[in-house]
């Protein structure tokens, strides 16, 4: 039985090497029964990540390494190592060390005992206050639309060879990564991690990114935005017919109920700025759907070390 390992590399100089050694010390001692492929993804690095992929590739023939053009995002460099994983499992795992290395004995038992997704999941994470906050309202949002994702989110995740085939025929842009594993209704075990705080280099995780990633997430996994759209849309409706019957109810007793500007800007711009942001969700989709017709790759590869 082949284990891979798909490990999406963006600037993690320094810490590459670090966690393939402990990955592989794991099956020289307890998963010695187990066979190993590494497929590293350099998603445009800039740094010298490729050049330490390259050396261990060097001592290992059992290394796969991905060079792309340039940085296509974390979600492009993850599909395309998984669509180059040639296990009987697979395990999408990051290259900065904060991901429990010590958790993939675990991972390979559950694998064994009949799981076909073994998912690691964020019960705490050593970050600052800000991205635990956005991290936990992000998914809760998500949690609306699927329950099933756990409230920390997860990336750490072992995927059996027939959930990785469905999982790679999947052809679609702005994916979202968890919705889609938990979607295909593979038999799902979970263990709960603290995700460790990062010692080597600096996170690429910008904020601009979390929002992207959120927004594919939120808008790809369900149409909760739309509905509450109609939902808004139909209240603020409402509203404005029992302001209008109150108006004119004034108007016949003889009242002014235009004596100030105050009520009627409030209005026009409270229901103004509900259009404007019921205009970006829907604009969202539509990107979306223009995305879709290009038919753009997800990421184009400069060169493949097999």
């Amino acid at each position: 039985m082949k284990i891979s390992f798909s490990i999406a590399v963006y600037r993690n100089e320094g810490s590459i090497r670090k966690t393939y050694e402990k990955i592989k010390k794991i099956f020289a001692t307890t998963l010695k029964n187990y066979q190993y492929e590494f497929v590293f993804v350099d998603d445009g690095s800039g740094d010298n990540s490729l050049k330490e992929i390259l050396d261990i590739k060097e001592h290992d023939s059992k290394v796969k390494v991905i060079a792309f053009t340039r940085n296509f995002g974390q979600m492009a460099a993850m599909l395309a190592g998984l669509k180059e994983a040639s296990g009987d499992a697979v395990i999408n795992i990051s290259a900065d060390m904060q991901d429990p290395i010590s958790l993939i004995p675990q991972m390979a038992e559950k694998w064994k005992e009949g799981s076909e997704i073994v998912v690691c999941y964020r019960i705490n994470r050593q970050d600052n206050f800000a991205a635990k906050l956005f991290s936990r309202c992000a998914y809760s949002l998500l949690r609306l639309s699927i329950p099933q994702i756990p409230v920390g989110g997860f990336d750490y995740v072992l995927m059996d060879r027939a959930v990785l085939d469905v999982f790679n025929s999947i052809d679609v842009r702005n994916r979202f990564f968890q919705g889609d594993l938990l979607w295909a209704g593979f038999r799902t075990s979970f263990i709960p991690y603290v995700r460790l705080k990062r010692l080597i280099g600096k996170s690429q995780y910008s904020w601009g990114k979390k929002l992207k990633n959120f927004l594919d997430a939120f808008l790809d996994s369900s149409y909760l935005s739309i509905r509450l759209i109609s939902l808004i849309g139909i209240l603020i409706s409402c509203l404005g017919v029992i302001y209008s019957i109150t108006i004119v109810y004034s108007w016949l007793r003889g009242g002014t109920p235009f004596t100030g500007w105050a009520p009627i800007m409030i209005s026009i711009l409270f229901v103004g700025g509900l259009i404007m942001v019921m205009l970006g969700v829907i604009g969202e989709y539509i990107w979306r759907i223009y995305d879709e017709v290009r038919k753009k790759p997800n990421y184009i590869i400069r060169k493949k070390y097999l």
